[in-house]
């Protein structure tokens, strides 16, 4: 089987649901952009150069429906040839799309691809617009329908994760990426245009554009105090809040994935190889435990263990479930979200795979680290890794 090389990998900035800079940006223009964007980032490439375009997406219906991974490929300006396709593995959407990409060049099926992720929590809210559960199943089964901060109020009482720790992590969270934002460390971040509607004299609505550089959910000025002061939103003497959770968030990534020989053919270096990535079950119920399940299994599939591992990002869906995957892996914290996560930076659901590669191939460079791996909890009660190997 052939190498899969990822030669670019970018992302919008994470903006807060409702109330962030993309909330009047329409889901098919975020991925449209950050589509053409990869392909202007990537000497000698064409669009008509690609084969085939994979997007994560968690919720595909309304405006972020009808197959968006193909319409927005049209509206970004790939030819009609270059196909394009929607997968939905819930928060690991965009990984899932990654990897079906790169399984697309490793079968020799493809030479050129792209994976990536979208999600507009904005257009299409947490759970969709017409959740219906099985009505006789949900009687028994409800746990598969529960909702995610539930899920993380049971991992905290089920495995003593203290609500002291996960303020503590969600505050470390904060500090981090505000550090990275200052610094200018999420070099992976394309500025992204954005639209709003504004008022004339006339009382008429004119649509704007504007530029945003930055994920606009990082809190600076967050305290350990402040964190502890905050009610929990899910259960009544409960541990988790709203600021030790991940942020509902927009964004959407990208990243093109090719071959050795096209590699050569347009003369480009890649950024890294994905190796291997899985996916594992778990209780529905505790659906944040799923990377403790995953980034074993996928260490076993390559033949490597926890110390070979240079850097890692782990999804913060909750301070509970993050905390408690770390600890239980042995894992040091310096190697983990170095610029923060998602509870500073935000959870786009179907995006989030996708972005969390840019983040982890960004780092990697910055580094020099040789192995990282990506990894996240997903709703319904399951766990998805991939192991990455730095290029240069």
């Amino acid at each position: 089987m052939r190498d899969a090389y990822i030669v670019q990998s970018i992302r919008t900035p994470g903006c807060k649901k409702s109330k962030g800079a993309f909330k009047d940006t329409r889901p098919e223009d975020l991925l449209s952009f950050i589509l053409k964007s990869a392909i202007d980032k990537t000497p000698n490439l064409e669009m008509k150069d690609v084969d085939d375009i994979m997007i994560g997406c968690a919720f595909p219906e309304a405006e972020q429906g009808l197959n968006i991974g193909r319409i927005a490929s049209q509206i970004a300006g790939f030819p009609v040839q270059v196909s394009g396709a929607t997968v939905n593995r819930f928060c690991a959407s965009g990984l899932e799309a990654i990897a079906q990409a790169s399984l697309r060049v490793m079968s020799g099926w493809s030479d050129i691809t792209i994976g990536g992720g979208l999600e507009s929590m904005t257009f299409v809210p947490m759970g969709g617009n017409l959740p219906r559960p099985h009505p006789e199943y949900s009687k028994q089964h409800a746990n598969l329908y529960v909702s995610m901060g539930i899920t993380a109020e049971i991992v905290a009482n089920q495995y003593n994760v203290s609500r002291e720790e996960q303020d503590e992590f969600a505050y470390h969270s904060q500090m981090k990426s505000t550090e990275a934002m200052n610094k200018k460390l999420f070099t992976e971040i394309v500025p992204t245009p954005a639209h709003k509607f504004v008022q004339d004299k006339k009382g008429i609505y004119k649509k704007e554009t504007f530029l945003v550089k930055d994920d606009d959910g990082i809190r600076p000025s967050t305290t350990m105090e402040g964190l502890s002061n905050l009610n929990p939103v899910f259960a009544l003497g409960g541990t988790v809040t709203a600021g030790n959770s991940s942020q509902t968030t927009d964004g959407a990534a990208a990243s093109i994935i090719m071959s050795a020989q096209k590699l050569d053919a347009l003369g480009l270096k890649p950024i890294a190889k994905l190796k291997y990535y899985t996916t594992v079950g778990c209780k529905a119920e505790e659906m944040g435990v799923g990377p403790r399940y995953a980034i074993p299994k996928l260490l076993d599939m390559a033949g490597m263990d926890i110390d070979h591992i240079g850097l890692f990002e782990i999804n913060e869906a909750f301070a509970s479930q993050a905390v408690y995957c770390i600890r239980e892996l042995g894992i040091d914290m310096e190697r983990v979200n170095i610029h923060g996560g998602a509870i500073a930076l935000g959870h786009p659901l179907g995006c989030t795979g996708a972005k969390l590669c840019a983040t982890l191939l960004a780092n990697m460079k910055e580094r020099g680290v040789q192995y990282g791996i990506e990894s996240m909890c997903i709703g319904g009660g399951m766990g998805a890794a991939a192991l990455f190997e730095l290029c240069e």
